[in-house]
């Protein structure tokens, strides 16, 4: 089974050095164990474009979706045999990228 893991930031800084390096090791490993489908860090909420089209004609707008003290700051997609190994996954991701992370199974 497919689970996305959120990562959810609440500072406008990036990953230091230290936090890149864990999650450099995370990922390798994660890609070792056969868990790994994609992942990757976003640009800030000030970088979106949110597009609505569900009328006439698309409307742009810039900026996030909505304002938020917290954003998404990047993602992975992980394969995972049940929801307690995800778990058990995204609290070492969470730890290495020193960041909440919100896990989903995809449907």
């Amino acid at each position: 089974m497919q689970y996305l893991f959120s990562v959810i930031h609440d500072r406008a800084d990036l990953a230091d050095p230290d936090e890149m390096a864990a999650i450099h090791v995370f990922n390798e490993r994660i890609q070792a164990e056969g868990h790994w489908v994609f992942a990757g860090g976003l640009g800030a909420p000030d970088t979106a474009t949110v597009i609505d089209n569900r009328g006439g004609e698309a409307v742009f707008t810039d900026g996030p979706y909505l304002e938020s003290k917290e954003y998404l700051a990047g993602f992975w997609v992980i394969e995972a045999s049940d929801l307690d190994v995800a778990l058990k996954l995204a609290s070492e991701g969470s730890k290495a990228c020193n960041r909440k992370v919100e896990v989903r199974p995809f449907l």
